[in-house]
């Protein structure tokens, strides 16, 4: 959709202003800092920012906006790294970071009721002292709001799920104002179709979600950490695979190739062995979590790794995986100055050895600096990529070497996104990986659900759709 109309959009600021007041702000610093992601380099700001308190007021603003045709696209702690908050039509950016209460627990269902602007962190810190816990790590203190839109997984996928899995039932605001509630707090439901995995991954394209029951769960009697080289990548998937087809339950399984430890080993004064590592967490009971590590050492020094070093000492652990939790920082410290690319390809475990193996050979042919992490356990991997932003060549280069990454992985039936998202970043992979059929089902539900295409225009769908 074009940009709004000044008449129009001017009516909006008008009654949001008298409506709202503090809570509606045109500053110039405010419209900059909603005018990005983490890590999305083109800055787009919206022409206000209001921050609603509850459903009833995002209701009226959805309403308002739809009834002008000014767009609407909802923010929550901006951490998101394709686009997905970019204001690129202008329009109301709606902040949802003061709608931040949990509203329920319910520690004998393994849920949790709460509005979208709570964050992770915060979430847990509600939860601390209930035995209960909420896993899922994306990487970043995101809100469950933007976890959801997003469909965010992280670290503990492979033992967890994604968000996908764990949030039950949704209440959301739809374009027109209307409010809905779908999904229930039942473990299981055969009525109807299955409204809330729709949203789950909409990027605010077809909602806003105002209040989420997610999973919680109890927190485990002890947790282990241990981090273990390999001489090869290939030896070290081999050996994940080995360690999940045993039937052993890793809560996280992660991998760091040899150009990341270096860099971990810089930033952080470390004295890794700068090898492709496998940092693996397993929780339980403590004469289960040993039994496993004894196994997983086994299995994994049967592919040529070092001994397995772990602990279950929540300081040691906390020392053992270090370089994974800091790996973000050290790459970019590798070349100061620098703008990074972070890729986020993701294929069935029996092909990742390869994907990686082609990835890193375009690199070093390319004469590009790149490191790597993944989330071995379920197949997604991701390549930062690092350049100069002043030399354009080499950021189509990367460009380039990200596409054949993307081709492969497609190739396999793998996927263009793990868990980043579309937004503005990866629309035009959306087509290749669907095909216009399926793309053109997609676009349908959107215009059905949004037919004036105020929430969140030009996000998802190649602009040609």
């Amino acid at each position: 959709m074009p940009r709004a109309q000044p008449e129009s959009l001017t009516r909006v600021i008008d009654d949001l202003s008298q409506r709202l007041g503090k809570r509606c702000s045109v500053n110039r610093s405010i419209l900059e800092q909603h005018s990005h992601g983490e890590d999305y380099a083109a800055h787009d700001p919206p022409d206000v920012v209001v921050w609603p308190v509850s459903t009833e007021e995002v209701s009226h603003i959805a309403a308002l906006c739809n009834a002008q045709r000014v767009p609407l696209v909802a923010f929550g702690a901006g951490s998101s790294v394709e686009g997905q908050v970019n204001a690129s039509q202008g329009g109301v950016c709606i902040d949802l970071s003061r709608m931040d209460q949990v509203l329920e627990m319910h520690a004998e269902d393994g849920d949790c009721v709460v509005q979208p602007g709570v964050t992770r962190e915060g979430l847990n810190a509600y939860l601390r002292d209930t035995g209960m816990y909420f896993p899922i790590d994306p990487g970043a203190n995101a809100t469950l709001g933007g976890m959801i839109s997003t469909r965010a997984s992280g670290t503990t996928t492979i033992f967890y799920g994604t968000m996908a899995q764990n949030v039950v039932a949704l209440e959301v605001v739809l374009a027109d104002g209307r409010v809905i509630r779908c999904g229930t707090r039942a473990r299981k439901s055969s009525a109807g179709y299955d409204l809330v995995r729709v949203f789950a991954g909409a990027e605010g394209t077809l909602g806003i979600i105002t209040e989420a029951t997610v999973r919680i769960y109890g927190r485990p009697e002890t947790v282990g950490a241990g981090v273990c080289p390999f001489p090869d990548f290939h030896k070290a998937v081999d050996a994940v695979t080995e360690v999940i087809q045993t039937g052993l339950k890793p809560t996280r399984i992660e991998f760091v190739d040899e150009v990341m430890m270096g860099a971990c080993n810089r930033y952080m004064h470390l004295s890794l062995p700068e090898k492709p590592t496998l940092f693996v967490e397993f929780s339980g009971s403590r004469a289960g979590v040993e039994e496993q590590f004894r196994l997983a050492d086994e299995i994994m020094q049967g592919h040529g790794a070092a001994p397995l070093e772990w602990s279950t000492d929540e300081a040691r652990r906390t020392e053992l995986w270090k370089a994974r939790h800091n790996a973000y920082h050290a790459g970019r410290a590798l070349r100061p100055g620098w703008e990074s690319i972070s890729t986020d390809i993701c294929v069935p475990i029996s092909a990742l050895s390869d994907s990686v193996a082609q990835a890193r050979r375009d690199i070093q042919a390319a004469g590009l600096t790149a490191a790597m992490v993944g989330h071995v356990g379920d197949g997604n991997y991701h390549v930062m990529f690092l350049f100069d932003p002043q030399d354009d060549g080499q950021r189509r280069t990367i460009e380039g070497i990200n596409s054949a990454m993307i081709d492969r992985a497609l190739a396999v039936q793998g996927t263009c996104t793990g868990e980043h998202g579309i937004g503005l970043g990866r629309r035009d992979k959306l087509r290749k990986q669907f095909g216009d059929d399926t793309l053109s089902l997609m676009c349908s539900l959107k215009r059905a659900w949004d037919p004036n295409g105020i929430l969140n225009p030009g996000k998802i769908f190649p602009q040609t759709t």
